[in-house]
């Protein structure tokens, strides 16, 4: 049995807007109200401003999706084209028209989007969960739907387990989805995976490795409470730099130690690198200035 896709496009749902003789309507701004359930938190500020520049040049070439609604008009699909008309400094913008259903708001905002101008991994999840909320619809039903696998659904919602401050990584482009998935997998606690993410960012580790951080991390590990913020700042920033579990025990006023968990020959040898390599200079500071006085 074929599958009934919907993600081809808003012909897809509303057919009349494909229609080479479907009428356009200049409709003044101000009388048009945002779509709540947009999918799209974010615009992208140099996207925005090089369309609202071709806008002022050329013109709006596609119109915009809107609906009645109460004394206006609401928008359904044409976010970026709105916003970057109103920038332009448009009072009108050309419009299609449609009586649209309220159970088929979100889905086209989301198809709209996702053909356009791809949403952050964050967006297109809580635009996918969104989805299922208002269409009370399962994973496999909203896959059917638009035309994708339910994995691709089941991954991209899963996302929004995910801390708040990974949550912002990704969306920022800073994460990819597979790094965050790999987090997700661990046991790590919230600010253990924070403290992974930076690190991940700062050392640039591929998929594979946070995979393997991922599989060998300790199940809930308790980190020590450590009175002097001062040796908690310091074990914190270790912890970033290392990208492993480090507590600093203080036994008098002038001598305690630190101590570096690893979980693995890998980690161990990781651990021992990065170490030996900030240890020990490749060659000597003073050397290198005898060479350059005798070259």
């Amino acid at each position: 049995m074929k599958k009934k896709v919907l993600g081809r496009g808003l012909e897809a749902l509303i057919p009349e807007a494909k229609s080479v003789d479907a009428p356009l309507t200049e409709i003044d701004i101000d009388r048009i109200v945002r779509n709540p359930n947009q999918p799209r938190l974010k615009l992208t500020e140099a996207r925005l401003e090089e369309l609202a520049s071709s806008i002022r040049q050329n013109g709006i070439l596609q119109p915009i999706l809107i609906r009645p609604f109460e004394d206006g008009y609401q928008l359904v699909a044409g976010e970026r084209r709105l916003s970057a008309a109103q920038r332009a400094g448009l009072l009108k913008i050309p419009a299609i028209v449609r009586n649209v259903p309220d159970n088929l708001l979100l889905e086209l905002a989301l198809i709209e989007n996702i053909q356009r101008e791809p949403l952050n991994p964050i967006e297109e999840a809580q635009a996918y969960q969104k989805l299922m909320e208002t269409a009370s619809a399962t994973q496999e039903q909203v896959a059917e739907r638009l035309g994708k696998d339910r994995s691709t659904i089941a991954n991209s919602v899963r996302l929004l387990k995910l801390p708040p401050l990974i949550k912002l990584f990704v969306a920022d482009g800073k994460l990819s989805p597979g790094h965050a998935r790999a987090l997700l997998a661990s046991n790590a606690t919230p600010s253990e995976m924070a403290q992974t993410a930076a690190f991940i960012i700062e050392k640039d580790w591929s998929v594979r490795e946070t995979e393997r951080w991922a599989k060998h991390h300790p199940k809930a590990p308790t980190l020590p409470i450590i009175q002097d913020p001062n040796e908690a700042a310091a074990a914190d920033r270790l912890r970033l730099i290392l990208g492993a579990k480090v507590d600093i025990h203080a036994k008098t006023k002038n001598k305690g130690e630190i101590r570096i968990y690893y979980y693995s020959q890998d980690e161990l040898i990781r651990l021992y690198t990065i170490l030996a390599t900030k240890a020990i200079p490749t060659e000597p500071s003073h050397a290198i200035q005898e060479g350059k006085r005798g070259g």
